[in-house]
């Protein structure tokens, strides 16, 4: 089998990558049968010089190779007909402005495979970047604190070399004694935790975020669990709460009326309530000045993500009389982060991960072992046409405009 890492082509420039110089050179030990060969790019976060140096073929073109790997969105003119291609297509929520990649897929009778419908048979995701967009994204909430309060800065993490510098910045820091509520429960969340942890900021209990006061910053995660209720219970189990999410009142309130910091890191049904209103915004209960919303749905589970913010211009000001957005940090204004790639700030330590759950968990399936048979379920398409499992979005590929 040949296996081929393709050049990134989407604007702005994603540096990751699938597998690293390290990851290839590792499954040519391992599998003396495999071929891979790496598209140049002078963009990509290991240089090409590292790939010759591990061993590796540089190609102007993988489309002779048989899986090919990339990352985001990949341009229309570089799919590889009638190959089998794994990236995030953004295409599963029948989102517009991806149709057209869709109907070319199609066109090409590429088999397309789509991370995020790489799933074990209980539906858990098989892999992802979530642990790395909450490990960048509440680092970016602490520097927006510090910079609402003109308290303290830190290098951005774009900036940082990797995960290992950031670290050290965040342990340069000194934080009063704020209240920071994180949501969720999954892998974005968990990230979010690990920043908290090299920071020094302690985790407490949800009642004694909610009824105590400290002498130092604390944190509190609440998973979607512990803010949803009809008449006065909570959801038995998530399958519960999914399997009518409109039937269940938000009562998220009863953290923002305590924290400082928002960090959002939890999965949103488009059906369910919002965690909070733009009245509840206005009010004098509302207490929270920052809000990292990694989530960035917008105008979604958090109504003051107005717009996606970027790497190098991650704040913004949501004004809490106007809704509309203000000088980021205002004292009437909410200070939002809503970088939607987050990362992509830390490329090295995030292609490194991802590279080695491709490894570990996808590569020996396309080697003959796949039991749960995750590849088939997880093709979009396949021979010009779309799969049984993702029938459902054959009007939106038929769909004009």
């Amino acid at each position: 089998m040949k296996i081929g890492i393709i050049k990134e082509g989407k604007t702005p420039p994603d540096k990751r990558v699938g597998l690293t110089p390290a990851h290839c050179e590792h499954l040519k030990l391992a599998y003396p049968e495999l071929e891979i060969k790496v598209q140049r790019s002078a963009i990509r976060c290991f240089a090409d010089e590292e790939y010759a140096a591990a061993g590796i073929e540089l190609v102007d073109s993988v489309n002779d190779c048989d899986v090919i790997f990339g990352v985001k969105e990949v341009k229309h003119e570089m799919l590889a007909e009638g190959k089998t291609m794994l990236f995030f297509s953004h295409t599963i929520k029948k989102q517009p402005y991806n149709r057209d990649l869709l109907r070319e897929v199609l066109s090409k009778k590429v088999r397309l495979i789509d991370y995020e419908t790489l799933t074990y048979s209980n539906g858990a995701r098989v892999l992802g970047f979530g642990r790395y967009a909450g490990i960048v994204g509440a680092y970016n909430a602490l520097i927006a604190h510090g910079k609402r309060y003109k308290s303290f800065d830190m290098k951005p993490a774009y900036l940082c070399e990797d995960m290992a510098e950031m670290g050290h910045e965040l342990r340069k820091i000194e934080l009063p004694n704020i209240k920071i509520i994180v949501s969720g429960g999954g892998k974005v969340a968990n990230g979010v935790k690990e920043t908290m942890e090299t920071a020094g900021i302690k985790q407490v209990s949800i009642p004694e975020f909610l009824n105590r006061e400290f002498d130092v910053p604390v944190y509190c995660n609440a998973d979607l669990l512990d803010y949803h209720e009809k008449d006065g219970k909570a959801p038995a189990s998530f399958a519960e709460f999914v399997k009518d999410s409109t039937v269940w009142e938000n009562t998220f309130s009863k953290f923002t009326k305590v924290a400082d910091i928002f960090i959002s890191a939890h999965f949103w049904d488009n059906k369910s309530a919002h965690f909070f209103t733009e009245n509840d915004v206005k009010s004098d209960d509302f207490k929270v000045k920052v809000i990292a919303d990694i989530t960035c749905d917008i105008k979604g589970s958090v109504p003051t993500t107005l717009r996606p913010s970027t790497i190098t211009d991650p704040i913004y000001g949501y004004d809490r009389a106007t809704g509309v957005e203000a000088e980021a940090y205002a004292d009437n204004s909410i200070t939002i982060m809503a970088v939607d790639n987050l990362p992509c700030e830390v490329p090295k330590d995030a292609s490194t991960g991802f590279g080695q759950d491709l490894i570990d968990k996808i590569i020996p399936l396309f080697l003959g072992n796949d039991p749960e048979n995750i590849l088939e379920r997880a093709s979009i398409a396949r021979d010009g046409k779309l799969t049984e499992y993702f029938s459902y979005l054959q009007d939106y590929v038929d769909r004009k405009g």
